[in-house]
C-alpha cells in the first residue's frame, strides 16, 4: 500500500488492530507511536496520519488532510465479462492506471455464469478498486457497472465519446497508430474468446472503430492494460 485509504466515516475513530490496514501500518511500515504515514479518504483528499497510541485492541490515529488528487482520466473501459480472477486483475490495474469508469458486460462468447461470482454479488470488486488506488497513490476509484448485454452497455454511453474496440480479425488499423482526438474515449475489449460477428456489427453501428494490437492473441487482462496505456499515451495523458 503506497497510500492507505479510509472511508470518510472512519476518520476520527480508532482502527482495530485486526484490520489489514493496521497490520500493514505496524507490521510492514514498522510505524510506532508518533510516526507519520500517508493516508487518504476514498474519492476525497490525501493527507497524513500520526499514530497517537497502539493499544491492546486498536490503533489511535490523528489525521491531517490536504488537497484532492488529480481527477481520473476520461476513459471508459468496456470489458466482455471474464473469469473472476481475470476481472480482479482488471479492476486493480485499470484503477491504478486512472480509468474513470469500468463497464463489464455479458457477451455471446463469454461465460454467463461468471456474473454469479461473489466478486459481483457480494461487491467484492470494491476491495480491488481500493487496492488499485492505493497502489497509484490516489484516492480516486472508478465507477463500475455490470450489464446483461453488450447492446445495453453501448446504449448507455455518453454521446460525445470517441469509441474504439479491440479486435484481432476485422480491424482496419492499429491502435498504436489511431488518430486520437482530445474528447473522452470508450475502449471495448472482448471476452476471453473475443467478439461474435453480430457484436462487431453492433459495435460498428454504435460508432466504434475496430483496432488491433498486433497478431498475437492476448489474455483479456493483458489486452485491457495494453489498450489503456496506448489510449492514454495517444491522447497525451501519460
Amino acid at each position: 500500500m503506497n497510500l492507505i485509504l479510509f472511508r470518510e466515516d472512519e476518520i476520527g475513530h480508532p482502527l482495530p488492530l485486526e484490520d489489514p490496514r493496521a497490520i500493514h501500518i505496524i507490521g510492514t511500515l514498522k510505524r510506532s507511536p508518533g510516526d507519520l504515514f500517508d493516508i487518504g479518504i476514498i474519492n476525497g483528499p490525501r493527507g497524513k496520519a500520526r499514530i497517537r497510541d497502539i493499544g491492546e485492541m486498536e490503533l489511535a490515529l490523528d489525521y491531517t488532510l490536504g488537497q484532492l488528487p488529480p481527477p481520473l482520466h476520461p476513459l471508459i473501459l468496456i470489458v466482455g465479462l471474464p473469469r473472476p480472477q481475470s476481472a480482479r486483475q482488471i479492476l486493480r490495474d485499470a484503477t491504478t492506471l486512472g480509468v474513470e469508469e469500468l463497464c463489464f458486460t455479458i457477451t455471446e462468447k463469454g461465460e454467463k455464469s461468471y456474473v454469479a461470482s461473489r466478486l459481483w454479488s457480494g461487491k467484492e470488486y470494491e476491495r480491488h478498486l481500493i487496492a488499485g488506488a492505493q497502489q497509484a497513490f490516489s484516492t480516486r476509484i472508478p465507477s463500475v457497472r455490470l450489464f446483461d448485454s453488450l447492446a445495453g452497455c453501448l446504449e448507455s454511453l455518453p454521446p460525445d465519446t470517441e469509441r474504439i474496440a479491440l479486435d484481432n480479425y476485422e480491424a482496419k488499423g492499429s491502435l498504436s497508430g489511431y488518430p486520437f482526438s482530445p474528447t473522452p474515449c470508450a475502449l471495448a475489449v472482448g471476452s476471453e474468446r473475443g467478439w461474435a460477428r453480430g457484436e462487431r456489427l453492433l459495435l460498428i453501428k454504435h460508432g466504434f472503430t475496430l483496432a488491433a494490437m498486433g497478431e498475437r492473441v492476448l489474455r483479456t487482462e493483458t489486452a485491457c492494460t495494453a489498450g489503456i496505456i496506448l489510449v492514454l499515451a495517444g491522447k497525451g495523458l501519460i
